[in-house]
C-alpha cells in the first residue's frame, strides 16, 4: 500500500515537474521589431533567474542597445536613451562553465574584467565568438556566460547590428539613432498539446 501511494504521488507531481522544465521565453519589443529569446535555466540557473528578475521588474523597459559592433555583437540592458546608467542589483556568479558557447544568436552576460561582475547588461552574439567561451577558472579563462538564444527575430538583431554608430557621452559604438527596448516581457509558453478538431 505504501509503495502504491509513493508511485501515485510521483505521477501526480509529474505535470508540475514538466512545467518547470520548460524554458521561459522573453519578448524584447524593440524600436526595430520583436525579438524572442529562450532562456536556459537548466544550464545557467542563477543567470536566467537574474535576467528574469530584471524583466519582471520592468527594468529593461526604455533601455537602449548602447554598444553595437558589426561582425561581433550588440549590447544592451544598462543605459537609457540619454546614456544614463541605471542602478542594478548585486553582481552574480559567472556560470560560463555550463557548456553553452558564444555562437551566433546566443545571449550572454556582459561584465567588466572581473569574472563575477555581471549585473543587468547582456549581449547577443551576431557571429560565432569562440574567444568569449569558458576555458578555465582563471582570471583570463572565465569567459562570458551564455544563458539562452534567439528563437525568433534574428533579422531584427541583424538590422540593429547594421546601424550607424558613433561617440556619445564618452562611449563609443553607440547607435546614432537610439534603438530602444520599449518593453521586455515573459511570453506565453508554446502549447505542447494539439487542439482537438
Amino acid at each position: 500500500m505504501r509503495k502504491l501511494l509513493l508511485v501515485l504521488t510521483f505521477f501526480c507531481f509529474l505535470p508540475y515537474a514538466n512545467a518547470e522544465m520548460k524554458a521561459p521565453r522573453i519578448h524584447l519589443e524593440t524600436s526595430l521589431g520583436i525579438v524572442v529569446i529562450e532562456l536556459d535555466p537548466q544550464a545557467a540557473p542563477q543567470t536566467a533567474r537574474n535576467f528574469m528578475r530584471y524583466v519582471e521588474s520592468g527594468f529593461y523597459d526604455g533601455t537602449i542597445f548602447h554598444r553595437v559592433i558589426k561582425g561581433f555583437m550588440i549590447q544592451g540592458g544598462g543605459f537609457t536613451a540619454d546614456m544614463q546608467k541605471k542602478p542594478t542589483l548585486d553582481p552574480i556568479p559567472n556560470e560560463a562553465f555550463n557548456g553553452l558557447k558564444n555562437e551566433r544568436g546566443t545571449i550572454a552576460m556582459a561584465r567588466t574584467m572581473a569574472p563575477h561582475s555581471a549585473t543587468s547588461q547582456f549581449f547577443i552574439n551576431t557571429v560565432d565568438n569562440a574567444f568569449l567561451n569558458y576555458k578555465s577558472k582563471t582570471h583570463q579563462g572565465w569567459g562570458y556566460c551564455v544563458f539562452g538564444k534567439v528563437v525568433q527575430g534574428m533579422e531584427v538583431i541583424d538590422k540593429i547590428e547594421g546601424s550607424s554608430t558613433g561617440f556619445k557621452s564618452g562611449h563609443k559604438n553607440v547607435p546614432v539613432t537610439p534603438i530602444t527596448i520599449n518593453r521586455a516581457i515573459q511570453a506565453p509558453q508554446p502549447s505542447d498539446t494539439k487542439k482537438e478538431n
